[in-house]
């Protein structure tokens, strides 16, 4: 993204993927895949329960929705248990918001606002990426 570092994108930050039983899910991907497990932390604002597990420097998040119109709960419905989106990881999540919508990419959000762990995110409309849902996530 030109030469501003503080807005390019540095690593995948996460991978969520959307699940209906967090619990069954978390067993799974703690238990039997055997990937380090962070903890679980809930996301009031977008009605969501996410367990996190680490893998080198990047992390999965499992999101399990918790009320019927969390965004998590709609794509459940729509598409069943699976790959939601990937987080590309910046050093200003504003900076990045406002240059991909200069270079054309439809935003879901056009301000940053809170996510898990108390970063900044804004999500990229997957219309604009070939159906990929990406959030920009700045730590």
């Amino acid at each position: 993204m030109g030469q501003d570092q503080d807005s390019s994108f540095s690593s995948i930050d996460h991978i969520g993927i959307a699940v209906a039983d967090l619990d069954a899910a978390t067993r799974l991907w703690r238990d039997t895949l055997s990937l380090s497990f962070k903890g679980i932390e809930e996301a009031p604002e977008q009605k969501v329960k996410i367990a996190i597990f680490e893998l080198g420097e990047t992390r999965i998040e499992l999101l399990a929705p918790t009320a019927a119109d969390s965004p998590i709960a709609k794509f459940l419905a729509r598409q069943g248990e699976g790959l939601h989106h990937i987080a590309l990881r910046t050093g200003d999540c504003q900076a990045a918001l406002g240059e991909m919508e200069k270079r054309g990419i439809l935003l879901l959000d056009k301000t940053a606002r809170s996510g898990a762990e108390g970063t900044h995110i804004g999500f990229l409309h997957p219309k604009s990426l070939r159906g990929v849902l990406v959030e920009i996530t700045e730590r």
